[in-house]
């Protein structure tokens, strides 16, 4: 059960609406359910004598009474309104059950306590199956105007309690930090357009998308505008400065033709402009030789930062591990645009899905998180790398997507938890689509019985209290392989396991040889490493030709673009 408390100034117009025929003719049977005297509220939709003229009178009567005694000027926004719409899938309630709804409502939120004589005027309208409109005129029978406060989170708690009593679906309390939902009217529009998306989840996804991958605020609104969005910003007076800006969709007019905009804290609270610019460093970055001459290196790079930030959700620091939340969020959007082939569109839906998790009523330290918006960043501008490497990304992903999971949990937030579920969900889909036969390859490339046995003595003497464990691992060949594949790239593999155990506890792993694996698969070739470097010193020495020159994130950047398409 859903309450979308808004307050306006237009009391016959707001009735018109709920008793006229809807944007599409979808209103059927509009008629009062409830009212603070039903025999006093003319009800235009029994009642054929009855005006909405003289119902906006009647519920005015408070208000004009106020006005007389402030001089003529009317209160500013006294009309209340609060649609309470059921979840889809839920029974149909009986409007004596929306009776009860109603006034549960406006008890909750101070507009009309249950007793209180002199509560303000109000009416409940029943015009579809599955919705009222409670509306109020915001003037108490003495004169004071009445205690709102938070009201919005006091309906949505009070509509909590209803499911429970009424058999429900139980909806996820909320800490006011969620997006806006599209209107009836925005979502009318883009089924008449058969989009499957409203223009403002459109633009908000594509925002978030472009917001994880660019330096400067200046690059968010440039590749904003090369996908088609329209983008007006506001100037500060004085200074001149950006203080706030709005989006369009391509092709989303109104009647009269012009661009339908969206502020960017109306998208979502965190592509507000101040926002932005907490999570924005605003100056480009230094160019990274290493990432041209070794395109695995980004997606080494972020798979070993994510799996450090499960240590920060452990560590209690609310602000840190929200701040990495955050990050995580961008990286995920990342992967998405540099994932290539058919896994792309379950990960778009884990970063979209995402999204709701990465904020909460915690303010978070964006700064701490740095180094994985950074790497996330990297990733953006990196060459796609498919195999071993990216499945070792997705492993690292889903495990904190779920310790996200958990992190909201226990803090109370009930919809970035579910947010973060979702998430998880996607994620765990791809890892196993695409794991399933990468393991199973390497298992066939098992390593000959002597390699086999030496690592097994590696395995008990690195990691003695979990040796019995990843031995019988289904997996265990295929670490077996993998292992056998670090020390021809110059690893030791006893020293390398001791060292990717100590990333994180394995004790929890249900297949500790799989994890392993891929932290395994996630260390660079030291061999390759050590070459690199000697040409690099070879090629920038006096005696050498012309130094290569190193990409730049203006020359990647087209490419970047093309994947928001």
């Amino acid at each position: 059960m859903v309450p979308d408390v808004s307050t306006g100034s237009d009391t016959r117009g707001l009735i018109a609406y709920l008793f006229g025929p809807g944007r599409r003719d979808e209103h059927t049977d509009p008629h009062i359910v409830a009212a603070w005297d039903l025999a006093g509220a003319p009800d235009p939709g029994r009642d054929p004598e009855a005006t909405y003229s003289q119902l906006a009178k009647r519920l005015d009567a408070h208000v004009d009474l106020r006005t007389r005694e402030l001089g003529g000027r009317k209160p500013s926004q006294h009309v209340w309104h609060c649609p309470v719409r059921t979840a889809p899938g839920d029974r149909y309630l009986t409007d004596t059950e929306w009776t009860e709804v109603a006034r549960r409502i406006l008890h909750a939120t101070g507009i009309a306590p249950e007793g209180d004589e002199k509560a303000c005027w109000w009416i409940a309208v029943r015009h579809a199956d599955d919705h009222i409109h409670i509306m109020a005129t915001t003037v108490r029978a003495d004169g004071r105007r009445p205690r709102t406060h938070q009201d919005g989170r006091r309906a949505q708690a009070e509509c909590r309690r209803i499911e429970a009593e009424f058999g429900l679906r139980r909806l996820k309390f909320g800490d006011l930090t969620a997006p806006r939902t599209s209107t009836g009217a925005e979502r009318a529009k883009a089924e008449r357009q058969g989009q499957t998306v409203t223009a403002r989840q459109w633009l908000r996804e594509r925002a978030y998308a472009v917001a994880a991958a660019v330096h400067t605020e200046a690059d968010y609104f440039t590749v904003l505008q090369s996908l088609g969005i329209k983008v007006k910003t506001r100037l500060g007076p004085e200074t001149g400065d950006i203080i706030g800006y709005s989006l369009a969709a391509p092709g989303d007019t109104n009647a009269a033709g012009e661009p339908v905009w969206y502020g960017g804290s109306k998208l979502a609270p965190d592509l507000s402009i101040n926002r932005l610019r907490e999570r924005l460093p605003n100056q480009k970055v230094a160019d990274h030789p290493q990432n041209v001459s070794d395109p695995a290196t980004p997606w080494r790079h972020i798979t070993t930062v994510i799996h450090a930030s499960h240590t920060v959700l452990d560590s209690g620091d609310d602000a840190t591990a929200q701040g990495h939340l955050a990050a995580f969020g961008d990286a995920l959007h990342n992967i998405a645009s540099a994932t290539t082939g058919p896994h792309r569109t379950e990960l778009r839906a884990a970063a979209m899905a995402f999204n709701r998790a990465r904020r909460s009523a915690i303010r978070a330290d964006h700064q701490a998180a740095t180094a994985l918006r950074e790497a996330a960043r990297e990733l953006a501008y990196a060459s796609n790398q498919p195999g071993g490497l990216a499945i070792a990304l997705l492993f690292a992903t889903v495990h904190l997507a779920r310790a996200a999971t958990k992190w909201h949990e226990q803090r109370g937030h009930e919809q970035q938890a579910a947010a973060a579920e979702e998430a998880f969900r996607h994620l765990q889909s791809t890892y196993q689509q695409a794991a399933t036969p990468v393991l199973a390859d390497l298992a066939r490339r098992a390593p000959r019985a002597t390699t086999a046995r030496r690592y097994e003595q590696d395995v008990r003497a690195a990691l003695p209290d979990h040796a019995d464990r990843i031995l019988t691992d289904p997996n265990w060949t295929a670490l077996a392989t993998t292992l056998a594949h670090a020390e021809t790239a110059g690893h030791n593999p006893r020293r390398l396991l001791a060292e990717v155990a100590a990333q994180r506890e394995l004790d929890s792993a249900e297949h500790p040889a799989e994890v392993l694996t891929w932290r395994i698969t996630a260390q660079p070739n030291r061999r390759t490493q050590a070459a690199r470097s000697r040409n690099t010193i070879s090629e920038t020495s006096p005696t050498s030709a012309t130094p290569r020159s190193s990409a730049t994130p203006a020359d990647t950047r087209p490419e970047e673009r093309r994947r928001y398409r």
